[in-house]
C-alpha cells in the first residue's frame, strides 16, 4: 500500500475540498490571455458577450481546473512529501474521487469547446491533452525543467490567447497576433521555473528533473529572468516595428520594474521566488494587456 492510499484508508469525502484540488487561484492566468486574445482580435464585443464569457469560463475554471485535478491526482505521491495537507494525500478526497474529478471536468471541456467554433474546439483539445501529458504517465512531460515548463506556459498565456481571438474571429487569427502571443508564452517559461522552487525538495526525491533540481536554484531564477525578459522584449521590438511606440514604451517601462524586482529576486532565489510570483509577473501580465490593445489599434488585422 502507498503513503497516499494509507493515508486515505478510513477518510471520507470533503466536499469543500473539491474547489481546493482545483485551485481557482490558478484560473487568473489563462483566463487573463483569453480577453487578452478577445481584444487583439479587433472584433466588436458588442453582440458577442455569450462566447467571450463562455470562453472565460471555459479557460479558467474548466480548462484550468481540470488540469490542476488532474496534476494533483498524478502527483499524490510527490504532494504526500512537498505538501502532505493537500486534499488527496491528507485523504480529504479519499479512494479515486479526484481523478474522477479530474475526467469528469475533462468530459466537460469537451462540450464547452464545442460552441465554441472549429478553432474554439481545437485549442480546447490541445489543452486537455497538454493538461493530460504534462501530469500523466507515462508521457509525464513535468519530469523535464524543460517541456513541464513550456507546455504550462504555453497552456496558460499562448493557447488561451489564440484561442480568444479565434473565437471572434471564427477564423485562424493573423500572424501578428500569433507572434505576440506566442512571445508571451515563451516568457512564462521563466514564470513556470520559478513556481518549481515550491517543490524542490519533493522533486529531488521523485526524481523530477525541475530546472531548480538540475541546475540550482540560483542558475535557474537567473535563466528564468532570461527568458521573462527576452520575450517581453521581443514583444517591444514587434510593436516598434509595426509603428505602435507607446505601446512599446508602455510594455518597455513594464519591464523596467520587472529588472529591478529581478535583482532583489536573485539575491534568494528560493526564498523570494513566491514573492516574484505575486509582484514581478503582476507587471509582465499588465503588459500582455498593452500589447492586446496594441494589436487591437492596428484595425481589423484578422
Amino acid at each position: 500500500m502507498s503513503v497516499t492510499d494509507d493515508l486515505q484508508s478510513g477518510s471520507r469525502f470533503q466536499p469543500k475540498a473539491v474547489l481546493e484540488v482545483v485551485h481557482p487561484i490558478t484560473w487568473f492566468p489563462p483566463m487573463w490571455a483569453y480577453a487578452c486574445g478577445v481584444i487583439s482580435s479587433g472584433v466588436q464585443f458588442q453582440g458577442n458577450g455569450v462566447w467571450i464569457a463562455l470562453g472565460i469560463v471555459l479557460a479558467g475554471p474548466v480548462v484550468c481546473g481540470m488540469s490542476q485535478a488532474a496534476n494533483d491526482w498524478c502527483d499524490r505521491h510527490v504532494d504526500a512529501i512537498n505538501e502532505p495537507n493537500r486534499p488527496i494525500p491528507s485523504g480529504r478526497l479519499p479512494g479515486k474521487s479526484g481523478l474522477y474529478i479530474a475526467l469528469i471536468m475533462t468530459a466537460v471541456a469537451f462540450v464547452l469547446g464545442g460552441f465554441l467554433g472549429t478553432w474554439g474546439f481545437v485549442a480546447t483539445c490541445v489543452a486537455i491533452l497538454c493538461a493530460w501529458a504534462y501530469s500523466a504517465e507515462p508521457v509525464r512531460l513535468k519530469r523535464s525543467g524543460w517541456w513541464g515548463p513550456g507546455v504550462v506556459g504555453l497552456c496558460y498565456e499562448g493557447l488561451p490567447w489564440f484561442t480568444g481571438a479565434a473565437v471572434m474571429l471564427q477564423a485562424f487569427p493573423d500572424v501578428q497576433v500569433i507572434a505576440i502571443a506566442l512571445l508571451y508564452a515563451i516568457g512564462a517559461h521563466g514564470i513556470m521555473t520559478l513556481n518549481d522552487f515550491k517543490a524542490l525538495d519533493g522533486d529531488r526525491s521523485t526524481g523530477v528533473r525541475s530546472l531548480p533540481v538540475t541546475l540550482g536554484p540560483a542558475r535557474a531564477a537567473r535563466l528564468a529572468c532570461y527568458v521573462m525578459a527576452g520575450a517581453q522584449i521581443g514583444v517591444i521590438v514587434l510593436l516598434a516595428l509595426w509603428d505602435r511606440p507607446l505601446f512599446a514604451a508602455a510594455i518597455f517601462a513594464c519591464l523596467v520594474a520587472q529588472i529591478i524586482a529581478m535583482q532583489f529576486l536573485l539575491r534568494d532565489p528560493k526564498g523570494r521566488a513566491p514573492w516574484y510570483n505575486g509582484t514581478g509577473v503582476l507587471l509582465y501580465v499588465s503588459g500582455m494587456m498593452v500589447a492586446a490593445f496594441a494589436l487591437r489599434s492596428m484595425g481589423d488585422i484578422g
